[in-house]
């Protein structure tokens, strides 16, 4: 089921976040169309590619899809890039540290195809032309990532946070996070272990606060909908100690 996060003239924002059956971790994507252009976010794997397609083509004409942004190079993230390269003629906007290693999801008889269809982002992020407007690539390093980035549309203020915000939820997971404080036993844990440090969340959360942000979407579970909810998530998370702020040497035994 698709949801609209956002719908202006000429502009929308798509949140698919059902695609994903059996084992495989519960994942949102993302279709964004400004006028005659779109673009897709974190579209996943083998899971999601045929649904994900079925669903984007009521939206858009496949073939005419400008981009797919990954936030980084993990299976639920980037793993169908070789069905979305021969179908369509997207460019592929990913960071530089993974331009040699997204190919090796691609097969040895198309890289005649693909290799001049990556966009590899410098680790300081930038704007990508999209129409009149653009998607601001945003520099995430280590959430969780070393090569990692968030993307903001500046036109519905939405910020695509990857897996910083994710949550593991047994309810709907496109209807925004309402109680906070309830919602962080399904978050909490996650943030703990696939976060870096809290130097970096600090380094992230200063340098969100200077975006005019109206919603936090992650790559899996719930949105944060509001100022006062995006603020409350960023006070949290700029406090948060994680991975190795909890690590000892008895993580670091032999077996």
């Amino acid at each position: 089921m698709a949801m609209e996060l956002f719908a202006s003239e000429g502009h929308t924002c798509i949140s698919f976040h059902d695609l994903v059956k059996g084992e495989g971790i519960q994942a949102n994507q993302f279709l964004i169309t400004h006028n005659d252009h779109s673009a897709l976010i974190d579209p996943g794997g083998a899971l999601t590619y045929t649904p994900l397609s079925m669903a984007v083509s009521r939206h858009i004409r496949l073939k005419d899809l400008d981009y797919i942004f990954a936030s980084h190079q993990d299976p639920d993230i980037i793993a169908s890039v070789d069905k979305w390269l021969m179908y369509t003629n997207c460019k592929v906007v990913v960071s530089k540290l993974w331009g040699r290693f997204v190919p090796h999801l691609v097969p040895s008889y198309m890289e005649h195809k693909s290799l001049d269809r990556y966009e590899l982002l410098p680790d300081q992020g930038e704007d990508v032309p999209f129409g009149d407007s653009y998607i601001k690539c945003i520099p995430a390093h280590f959430l969780h990532s070393v090569g990692n980035f968030h993307f903001y549309d500046p036109v519905s203020k939405i910020l695509f946070s990857g897996d910083v915000g994710a949550s593991l939820v047994d309810g709907d997971p496109s209807h925004p996070v309402e109680d906070f404080d309830d919602h962080l036993k399904s978050m909490a844990a996650f943030h703990q272990r696939y976060m870096n440090s809290n130097k970096i969340c600090r380094y992230w959360t200063n340098m969100i606060r200077g975006l005019d942000v109206e919603m936090i979407v992650p790559q899996h579970g719930q949105p944060f909908k509001g100022k006062a909810m995006v603020s409350r998530f960023l006070d949290w998370f700029g406090q948060l100690e994680c991975g190795t702020d909890m690590m000892t040497q008895a993580n670091y035994r032999l077996p």
